[in-house]
């Protein structure tokens, strides 16, 4: 379908210019949204007689968008969940969770103005894209982690599951001298010690036996 279109659209085109969609995705987003009209003649004459006016108020909006958008970039929103020791979230964080993170910091972001490809699954700091208009798009920062403490250590650049995955690996290695395991063993491999004591004990029942 041939449209035209009322404000620029990612890789479509700018205010005015007349693209070809797919049927769907202008029949189910940009119609109904009102980013753009059929491109049939009537309509043409219609956007020319208005372009003036349309380019103005668009440009009144980007203005009143970059405003808005010089108070939010950068904003970090701190979302406590509970994790696995992997740092694999139980559940997600999704674009309701950072409109809300955003309200409690004073912004108010409709979840439409949310570009997330896929939800958050892992605790860290993610890059979030908010979209204040077609052409002001700014970024905050989504810091999730299981605790206060755990999300203040993010905050100044510290790898939480980086740190998890090193504590893990020197509890193992204090286990392992703990016990006196032989360091020359093949990964896997049974100390003859441990192997000695059930053969020993068959061996005692045999000869009680």
């Amino acid at each position: 379908m041939d449209i035209i279109l009322l404000e620029r659209i990612g890789n479509l085109g700018n205010i005015g210019d007349v693209v070809s969609v797919k049927d769907g995705y202008a029949r189910n987003f940009l119609l109904p949204q009102k980013k753009a009209l059929r491109a049939n003649e009537a309509n043409k004459q219609v956007f020319e007689a208005n372009r003036e006016r349309l380019e103005k108020e668009n440009a009144e909006r980007r203005g009143e968008a970059e405003k808005q958008g010089e108070k939010v970039d950068g904003t970090e929103i701190v979302l406590i969940r509970a994790s696995s020791n992997a740092g694999q979230l139980y559940g997600s964080v999704n674009v309701r969770d950072v409109v809300a993170g955003l309200a409690e910091k004073g912004h108010e972001i409709d979840k439409r103005q949310v570009v997330m490809g896929h939800p958050i699954k892992s605790i860290g700091m993610h890059d979030v894209t908010i979209a204040l208009h077609p052409e002001v798009h700014v970024t905050v920062k989504a810091n999730v982690a299981r605790s206060e403490d755990e999300a203040e250590l993010q905050r100044q650049g510290v790898d939480v599951l980086a740190q998890i995955f090193a504590d893990e690996q020197a509890e193992i290695e204090e286990m392992a001298q703990a016990n006196a395991i032989d360091p020359t063993l093949e990964p896997g491999e049974i100390p003859a010690d441990m192997l000695e004591g059930p053969a020993e004990e068959e061996a005692a029942d045999e000869a009680n036996g």
